[in-house]
């Protein structure tokens, strides 16, 4: 399946500064790695060093947070689109 990534601006240095790329894979887990051997070292920007979601990222497959899903084994279908954000917080 292929998949349309946006991707945020702080990430974009890694793909060259492309707002979105296409990157094939059966779900979340294989999108990212794949988004990797294309622009190398975004895997790390996304995910901890024991492979689960850094907490200060978002992902989210269409309009879903894939936390809610199957987190990284969250199947995904031709033509959905996967969206990086980073966390914000904030306060007064």
């Amino acid at each position: 399946m292929e998949v349309e990534v946006r991707i945020p601006a702080m990430l974009r240095r890694l793909t060259g500064e492309a707002r979105a790329v296409k990157v094939s894979g059966g779900t979340i887990g294989e999108v990212i790695n794949n988004l990797d051997s294309l622009h190398a070292g975004i895997r790390n920007e996304l995910l901890a060093g024991d492979g689960s979601i850094h907490r200060f990222v978002n992902i989210y497959l269409n309009d879903e947070d894939i936390r809610f899903l199957s987190g990284l084994d969250t199947p995904i279908g031709d033509g959905d689109t996967v969206s990086i954000l980073p966390a914000v917080a904030g306060g007064f």
